[in-house]
């Protein structure tokens, strides 16, 4: 026998040791190896429980036998209850042919990289962003491009910066508005520009809109709706914040036939198709009553006006107002250390976990994303942890576990 310790490596593909960890579950682990009940402020996961409708629903396709497999892009009225959304609520007109369900917003954009970047190809991204773009571009052999955004415009869409990336090699631009981690809603006029410059270099504008309904300050409408190439646009959505549904994994991608065909293909050789029971949860969401989403969204954005206070209290922390989502980018740049390090600090020190900024390339370095999908009392208690270290201040942070 061979002994383990001379054995070589496993053969892997080389795209695997391309991606990089995302430090919001590198954050997510290390709280798991302390005991005690650190305040949770660094993942996006509403605190809310899914529709009691939404839930009836679920159990009762279940228990009336809907649990084989659908056809490839989702059941026909799923479909047609997303378009008919997305015409009330965002204002973007798709007939249900140009709407394909897939195993969460994840998926959707996985699969809309693969289908229209790959070897030789370019996909833009502005940051900070969310940090599964890079990666998915990475995946379909493309190179990931990207653009580090003005922190002292709170982050807003600079077309001119994002157009002067984009080239003939570009294949994608992936625009996230409201944004994770920043909570900007992008301005019109930029993301109209960008579109335009990608449509001049046949490229397409990837629309991450799964926070569109959680927006604070402003209506929101779907990038589709006031482009002048809306056939350069790519609008992906899902249930998971809106419903408070992040586990049920339903999202879904709309866009020109071609896309939307060539997504749909592809995920059948994935998935084949999303779930038969989170099918039918999410038609009762998008069909139901909504009053539970009204009711979530007051609740952020009363926590988000509570974290702005708060933050404008301590002397050396910042942040832009979010406009949309429910993440606050703090600037904690006078701190000492790189935000990796601070927020690892606050973990052993303070006992309040956050994102470091730079997980969301570099522009976000110098920052820590908070997440306030969490209830009022720990929102308060994970900021005056933050205030204590500032000031070098002394907390009960969770030990350790024993080994």
């Amino acid at each position: 026998m061979t002994d383990a310790s001379q054995q070589t490596a496993p053969r892997l593909a080389g795209r695997v040791g391309n991606l990089e960890r995302s430090k919001i579950r590198v954050m997510f682990d290390l709280a798991e190896e302390y005991d005690g009940d650190p305040i949770r402020l660094h993942v996006g996961v509403p605190d809310f429980n899914t529709p009691e409708h939404v839930i009836d629903a679920a159990a009762a396709a279940a228990r009336d036998g809907e649990t084989q497999y659908t056809v490839n892009r989702g059941i026909p009225e799923l479909r047609e209850a997303i378009a008919d959304t997305m015409a009330c609520e965002n204002g973007v007109e798709y007939a249900p042919e140009q709407v394909t369900v897939k195993t969460g917003a994840m998926e959707a954009l996985s699969l809309a990289v693969l289908a229209v970047a790959g070897p030789g190809d370019e996909v833009v991204v502005p940051t900070p962003a969310w940090p599964n773009y890079v990666n998915h571009a990475q995946i379909a052999g493309a190179t990931p491009v990207e653009v580090p955004l003005h922190a002292d415009d709170g982050f807003d869409l600079d077309p001119e910066l994002v157009g002067d990336a984009i080239t003939d090699d570009t294949a994608a631009v992936v625009l996230t508005s409201p944004s994770n981690p920043t909570g900007r809603v992008y301005d019109e006029d930029a993301a109209r520009e960008v579109v335009e410059v990608a449509a001049a270099h046949d490229a397409y504008v990837i629309a991450d809109e799964v926070y569109g309904r959680l927006t604070y300050d402003r209506e929101f409408r779907g990038m589709a709706s006031y482009v002048e190439h809306p056939d350069h646009v790519l609008t992906i959505d899902s249930c998971s914040k809106t419903y408070a549904m992040t586990g049920w994994r339903l999202g879904w991608l709309a866009g020109p036939r071609p896309v939307v065909d060539a997504v749909s293909g592809l995920g059948e050789s994935t998935t084949a198709c999303p779930s038969s029971v989170s099918q039918q949860a999410a038609l009762a969401a998008l069909t139901g009553p909504q009053d539970p989403v009204a009711e979530m969204k007051a609740a952020f954005e009363e926590r988000r006006d509570f974290v702005v206070e708060r933050v404008a209290e301590m002397p050396v922390v910042s942040c832009p107002r979010p406009e949309g989502a429910f993440y606050a980018f703090l600037d904690v740049s006078e701190l000492s250390g790189t935000s990796f390090e601070i927020a690892k600090r606050l973990l052993s020190e303070y006992g309040v976990v956050t994102a470091p900024g730079d997980g969301f390339g570099d522009a976000g370095e110098g920052y820590l994303r908070l997440s306030f999908a969490n209830s009022l009392d720990r929102i308060e208690t994970g900021l005056d942890r933050i205030d204590s270290s500032r000031r070098g201040e002394g907390a009960s942070p969770p030990r350790p576990r024993s080994t």
